[in-house]
């Protein structure tokens, strides 16, 4: 070292982490160093053991063996409240807010204090933190008032406010328009400018270039390497994760104009909250096609989730028409879909599968195998009172070698196998089905890049085998790729439905924000 030389300072060591669940090795002698002042990327395939790692650092999870040094000073973070206390929080993908207390009572909910709130001052220390960094909120709105944005903000000041000086962000941006996560990222840089430390869980490559100083990856478990952002690629990053060369780019495969036809109609669809107070969706209308990939892009909470559940039959609808029309097997079908339940819209000939946003609540039973949840879809199917267990056990044997299905063998409850093969075997279970229209919500949501690019190659071959799909996603860059025509949601409405190919994500992100109207078209 020259005498010009500074030494480095890391605020965290993580040194030889090993953590087990049962005869799973989720963590192997990994190691992490965090500086002081830097945005430092954690990557990794799904199961790679990235929020397992974080949430050691957190205090959720307690190591079997290892070591961790905050400070300079040798810890055991035996508990969330340890890991408080050593001035460590982290934001989790999943916010953990009272919807009926403001921004404010939020942040201070659960800190150790009087019985009553001195709102004056809380307000002071708030907003006092919301000009430093440069976020955006009214600390007296309440969180059912909130975006998603705005949301993610109070647990960002929540952690601040408790004198986070090292940040966790576990999937920051995955729900995020273009604008609101290049927002985020000027905070971030400006938190890290002021001296904060903060580790970034994200599965958006590019995101670890444009906001990263260092990039730590992570490989089944174990520590492949860590290195400077600036002398990392798109490219590189995604080798590292999966071991070998990967291809990125995301086919839009051509299916002749001349041969689509109209197979779902939508017509001035309204819907209502639970409470019935307002609309989820409001006057609807668009059409899908045969033979090509309808993409649906909005905020979370825009109305997507109300969108494809009513189609399906799962929500009610207050007005409005769902009209399904197809001739698939030379015997024309013509449904009006609005007040029928799911085993109606089946019984009247309606050929349509639904992967739904929540796989384990909607989509499969957890505690069932892969074999009787495929069964669900097929059983009523069986002549005589025995159920056919046959046809399903093959199916999933297929599945399993032909979605690269990671797991013991088809009798393993669906519970015990990772999100991205639990994804494939919901997806898998709804395509065999050979429906003439899939809806698909979010389905490559938290999945590592292999698994993605495995979905998106399964909804590419229904496409080419003349189905109609509507893609429910948050990844704007995906829908951009995927897509042959792309419906933009904002508070229910549509506002706009474009050519990826003749738009840009700017316009789009405008767009799901409800500031520019766009050209509607159906």
């Amino acid at each position: 070292m020259t005498s010009q030389e500074k030494p480095v300072e890391h605020v965290v060591e993580m040194r030889h982490i090993y953590k087990s669940f049962g005869k799973v090795q989720a963590l192997k002698d990994v190691h992490l160093d965090l500086r002081k002042g830097e945005i430092l990327s954690l990557l990794g395939e799904n199961g790679s053991g990235k929020t397992t790692l974080m949430n050691t650092l957190a205090g959720i999870y307690f190591p079997d063996e290892g070591t961790i040094t905050v400070q300079g000073q040798a810890v055991a973070i035996c508990d969330p409240n340890v890991a408080f206390k050593l001035n460590i929080g982290m934001v989790h993908q999943h916010f953990k807010l009272v919807d009926v207390f403001t921004a404010a009572e939020n942040i201070v909910l659960g800190l150790d204090g009087s019985v009553t709130i001195n709102r004056s001052k809380l307000s002071e220390g708030v907003k006092e933190i919301i000009n430093r960094y440069g976020f955006k909120l009214d600390p007296d709105k309440k969180v059912y008032d909130m975006s998603v944005s705005e949301k993610q903000t109070v647990e960002i000041i929540k952690a601040l406010y408790r004198g986070a000086e090292i940040l966790i962000l576990d999937e920051p941006s995955a729900v995020l328009t273009p604008q609101e996560t290049e927002m985020l990222f000027e905070i971030m840089r400006t938190m890290r400018d002021d001296g904060k430390s903060i580790i970034l869980i994200t599965h958006k490559l590019q995101e670890v270039l444009d906001v990263s100083d260092r990039v730590t990856v992570l490989r089944r478990g174990e520590y492949i390497d860590t290195l400077e952002t600036k002398d990392a690629s798109v490219q590189s990053l995604t080798d590292m994760m999966v071991g070998h060369s990967v291809t990125l780019d995301i086919d839009r495969p051509y299916f002749p104009e001349e041969d689509k036809k109209e197979i779902l109609k939508i017509e001035q669809l309204t819907t209502l909250t639970a409470d019935g107070q307002r609309k989820s969706l409001d006057n609807v209308s668009f059409s899908a096609y045969s033979g090509e990939i309808l993409g649906i892009a909005g905020i979370s909470g825009s109305g997507q989730r109300e969108l494809c559940e009513a189609i399906a039959g799962l929500y009610p609808v207050e007005s409005g028409s769902i009209l399904y029309e197809c001739m698939a097997t030379g015997t024309p079908v013509r449904e009006e879909l609005v007040g029928k339940k799911p085993n109606d819209i089946a019984d009247c000939g309606v050929s349509m599968a639904f992967v739904p946003e929540d796989r384990f609540g909607m989509g499969l039973a957890p505690s069932l195998d892969i074999v009787d949840n495929v069964m669900l879809k097929s059983y009523k199917d069986s002549k005589g009172p025995l159920v056919d267990r046959d046809t399903p056990k093959k199916v999933s044997e297929q599945m399993v070698k032909d979605l690269s299905i990671v797991t013991p063998n088809v009798y393993t409850p669906v519970r015990r196998l990772s999100g991205g093969n639990v994804q494939k075997v919901l997806v898998g279970r709804e395509i065999h089905s050979q429906p003439r229209l899939l809806i698909t919500a979010y389905p490559v949501r938290g999945l590592d890049i292999n698994s993605s690019h495995t979905i998106y190659d399964l909804l590419n071959e229904q496409k080419l085998k003349g189905v109609a799909v509507i893609y429910i996603g948050e990844d704007l860059d995906v829908l951009m790729q995927i897509s042959d025509r792309l419906l933009v949601m904002n508070n229910g409405k549509v506002t706009g439905i474009v050519d990826p190919r003749e738009t840009d994500k700017n316009e789009v992100g405008l767009m799901m924000l409800g500031t520019d109207k766009g050209e509607i078209s159906a």
